[in-house]
């Protein structure tokens, strides 16, 4: 049967079928999300297309299988083929009139240094964009600009380019490196290597609005932003400066660490931003010789603040010798071993945030719109 000669009852028969597909996170059905689209029923044959919140959906297969089940329930169905695609949705422009092309802004924290946080961060880039997003690093970890020495972009420079403005004027805007499909910017490009940073305030502020006004960071999904460990004048100037769509808090399993992880946490709250999730680095050690797991840190702190203050917990990652190295050769372990099982959890914990950033911005959001 052709949609041209046969009643349009069988394609409505197909949609009224995907009804019966529910997203877990938000308990809609993805007919009424607006997330199927361009049913066609041609002889025996449904197809049509499920366009998922985010290319690093984790429930992608699950939901594909959900919609195959559904279809095939139609009399007359014999075959279902289902073009699965995405587009990352947004509550409004995340970055504002500052970032007016950049959807998502994500603030990745910590509350004390030596956790990890910017190697979590820069391989959380490159696991979403490898997923098929548009991603963007701002290194704003201004005292300790370590994402270019873990991206292998070290030796990089910022270039400027000129443009015409809306008035006519012409308007300088920096460059962004570009490497791993992510575009990165970091205070490591504007200085000599070894050269401290001995700023107050003001200027850290200055350097914030740079990194985010005066950049051409072009159309982007996702922006994570790397901050200084704790809750200084860096993290209150990005707050102030645009709207974030949520923070990821970063820290290890003892005691102190997670104590003080929930004090950087809560300072987000104090500023309307929403968590997205925590993220437990150096959880275990396994040794290379045995594949025994030693517990050097403790166990459990990120997931047990995370149980306590009802915010998402994103996962948790071994303290892993070659992930160590990758990140001082400045090559990133998802791009050298990307079927390790390191490789696959950070596929995973950047799956999940990919998830949270979906649910948040449908909180927001209009049925029926994608």
């Amino acid at each position: 049967m052709n949609t041209t000669d046969k009643p349009y009852d069988t394609v409505a028969q197909v949609r009224t079928a995907l009804q019966s597909v529910i997203d877990p996170d938000l308990g809609r059905d993805l007919v009424s999300l607006g997330m199927i689209k361009d049913i066609i029923v041609d002889n025996s044959i449904a197809t049509f297309t499920v366009v998922l919140t985010t290319p690093a959906c984790p429930l992608k297969d699950f939901l594909e299988g959900q919609c195959r089940e559904a279809a095939m329930t139609v009399p007359g169905i014999t075959e279902v083929r289902i073009l699965m695609t995405s587009k990352v949705v947004s509550k409004r422009p995340m970055g504002g009139a500052i970032l007016p092309e950049v959807k998502h802004v994500i603030a990745i924290a910590s509350g004390k240094g030596g956790v990890g946080k910017s190697t979590v961060c820069a391989n959380l880039a490159i696991a979403l964009a490898q997923a098929g997003a548009a991603v963007g690093v701002m290194d704003a970890d201004v005292y300790g600009p370590t994402i270019p020495m873990l991206l292998g972009v070290d030796d990089e420079v910022l270039e400027q380019t000129t443009y015409e403005g809306p008035d006519g004027n012409p308007i300088k805007k920096l460059l962004p490196v570009h490497r791993h499909g992510v575009n990165i910017v970091s205070m490591g490009f504007l200085i000599e290597p070894g050269q401290p940073v001995v700023w107050r305030g003001p200027m850290l502020g200055k350097v914030v609005n740079q990194f985010l006004g005066d950049v051409a960071w072009g159309p982007l999904d996702y922006l994570l932003v790397d901050l200084p460990p704790g809750t200084g004048d860096v993290t209150m100037s990005l707050c102030e400066a645009i709207p974030l769509t949520g923070a990821v808090i970063v820290t290890t399993p003892q005691d102190v660490a997670a104590s003080i992880a929930v004090k950087s946490l809560r300072a987000f709250q104090r500023f309307n931003v929403p968590i997205l999730g925590i993220v437990e680095n150096m959880a275990y050690f396994v040794a290379p010789d045995t594949g025994k797991h030693y517990q050097i840190f403790g166990h459990g702190g990120g997931q047990s603040a995370a149980e306590e203050l009802k915010v998402p917990f994103l996962g948790e990652l071994p303290l892993d010798m070659p992930m160590r190295r990758a990140g001082d050769e400045g090559d990133p372990i998802l791009t050298t071993h990307p079927e390790s099982e390191q490789s696959i959890y950070l596929k995973e914990i950047a799956g999940k945030l990919a998830r949270q950033i979906s649910i948040e911005s449908r909180k927001f959001r209009p049925l029926n719109v994608v």
